[in-house]
């Protein structure tokens, strides 16, 4: 199958390329003559990516647009599990968010917001994980589910920004009705992950709402036991693209440019930094 003279694969992966190197004439041109051409929109890369992913994750809004004016699919998952709607979120676009909002259907909408990657995360999740608060509440006004659980140990936002010891994000949530007596799989109320934390600010506001019941530690509990409620789970870490070594979400994110394609890897190594200078 051919797009003039070039074989279709070969057409797909030059909107790729376009969009990854920010070229937005080039782009826009392309999804212009594109027409609604699904199986070409929503081709997707060896990562599962398609040229909405990747116009989420350069934070390009207007090509995030046009691409879903002409039609491509915003329920396509990533090789990790993620939506557009998610990278954005993860990454912190509240202009991507809008946008990406702004032409979904009510019923695609939800399913957006309450849809969870391969690590157990929804929007609402990596949101709050980051720390975004203006993208956390535009979520939760949508309709996104304040006390939706990972899997994999049952926390929820309000957790996790107990976890962040993040004050803006739990006076958020709290208003927004998080449930301050949703436990954990191991059983923690979010009071009770306050034990061995220095904000009395979040232990306070936390403790006039939570039952006595789970305000206290159980008794073969200690506070140390607590602290390991927090450790990062491996549903939890990523990996980087040389080295394969792990670094939790929080953890600082390095931007990088190797000659043909944009990176955006987590240089936690050595070696990995020695790689990438000898790219240029």
């Amino acid at each position: 199958l051919t797009v003039g003279f070039f074989p279709l694969f070969s057409y797909c992966r030059f909107l790729h390329l376009a969009i990854i190197h920010e070229e937005k004439s080039l782009s826009l041109e392309i999804v212009h003559q594109a027409g609604r051409d699904a199986a070409f929109l929503n081709f997707q890369n060896n990562l599962n990516q398609t040229p909405l992913h990747l116009a989420a994750i350069t934070d390009q809004p207007e090509i995030v647009e046009s691409l879903l004016k002409a039609g491509c699919d915003a329920e396509i998952r990533d090789f990790r599990g993620n939506t557009p709607l998610h990278i954005a979120c993860e990454q912190g676009s509240l202009r991507g968010v809008n946008v990406l909002i702004q032409y979904c259907q009510k019923p695609q909408l939800h399913s957006l917001l309450q849809s969870a990657n391969y690590s157990g995360h929804t929007c609402l999740h990596l949101a709050s994980i980051q720390g975004y608060l203006a993208i956390v509440e535009c979520l939760l006004s949508l309709g996104a589910d304040v006390n939706a659980q990972e899997p994999c140990n049952g926390r929820t936002a309000l957790h996790l920004a107990v976890d962040l010891q993040n004050e803006g994000l739990v006076s958020l949530l709290l208003k927004h009705g998080a449930d301050v007596n949703k436990v954990t799989y191991q059983g923690y109320s979010p009071y009770q992950l306050t034990w061995g934390r220095n904000n009395s600010f979040i232990q306070e506001q936390l403790r006039q709402f939570t039952t006595l019941d789970l305000q206290m530690l159980p008794e073969s509990e200690d506070e140390e036991s607590c602290e390991s409620e927090l450790e990062y789970t491996e549903d939890e870490v990523s990996w980087c693209s040389f080295c394969a070594a792990k670094f939790p979400y929080n953890f600082h994110m390095f931007f990088c440019e190797a000659r043909s394609i944009k990176m955006h890897c987590p240089l936690i190594d050595y070696n990995c930094l020695q790689f990438l200078k000898s790219l240029y």
